[in-house]
């Protein structure tokens, strides 16, 4: 039996991770929950990862969310926390890797699949894209931390209108809100964040990672501790080897 979430490195530090059940748009059970969970921890521990990319097999869909066939099996308010724990637990993780997190959607992203694309740092989607907050015809709010994430990415406003919609957007919209980053020819958008995280893989890791750090420190400290913060990192990278060769190659050029 094939593994429903899939992990696939190569030599150059790139990792894609597929949610591998395209029969049902790539729903998640709780077994598939656990296992995605289990993948981040390790990719939180591989200090080789350079960039992950997060994508879902087949034609249809990055990922629909919850499987409910599995899901109504557990109706209660603790069957709820478990699993509700797991995934936000494993986007936590996810977004707090040193290494850039590119969501590649095409298809459908629906749900618990939207809650996960935007946890990612960037989302290429492709044309046929449809991304859907759409907890709410379910009677829902998101539990994966959708709803902080959305209010970061778009404002209170932008946010509540979605949340409340629970409608579908297509790739201009998404592009318009922020909410995707490029869009790509249909069922191009893996092949277009393989070619972003190439370019972004052949940068030092440590100066990746220190630009990451930055920007999170803008999205979680008070403003002044984030100047801090980047005032802290700037000074390591300034004497580090990796500067002073790219000044070396940058002088030699003229």
């Amino acid at each position: 039996m094939s593994a429903d979430v899939l992990l696939e490195r190569d030599a150059d530090g790139i990792a894609v991770l597929t949610f591998n059940r395209p029969h049902v748009r790539n729903a998640l059970t709780l077994d598939a929950m656990r296992q995605f969970h289990g993948l981040i921890e390790s990719l939180a521990d591989d200090p080789s990862l350079r960039v992950l990319i997060v994508t879902g097999a087949g034609r249809d869909a990055f990922c629909s969310g919850g499987d409910l066939i599995d899901l109504q099996s557990r109706p209660t308010e603790a069957d709820a926390r478990e699993f509700i724990t797991i995934m936000g637990d494993a986007l936590a993780i996810m977004e707090r890797l040193p290494a850039p997190v590119i969501a590649a959607v095409h298809g459908y992203a629906l749900g618990g699949g939207s809650e996960i694309a935007i946890a990612c740092d960037l989302r290429i989607v492709d044309e046929a894209a449809q991304m859907g907050f759409v907890q709410i015809r379910m009677a829902l709010t998101p539990g994966w931390g959708a709803g902080q994430r959305l209010m970061r990415t778009v404002g209170y406003s932008r946010a509540l209108a979605i949340l409340l919609e629970g409608r579908p957007m297509g790739a201009d919209e998404l592009l318009a809100f922020g909410l995707a980053h490029h869009v790509a020819p249909r069922a191009q958008a893996l092949d277009e964040a393989l070619t972003l995280a190439r370019r972004i893989a052949k940068h030092p890791p440590t100066v990746v990672a220190s630009i990451k750090r930055v920007l999170w420190a803008g999205l979680t400290q008070p403003y002044a501790d984030a100047l801090q913060t980047e005032r802290d990192v700037f000074p390591a990278l300034w004497a580090a080897e990796d500067h002073l060769r790219a000044v070396e190659m940058f002088l030699n050029r003229r």
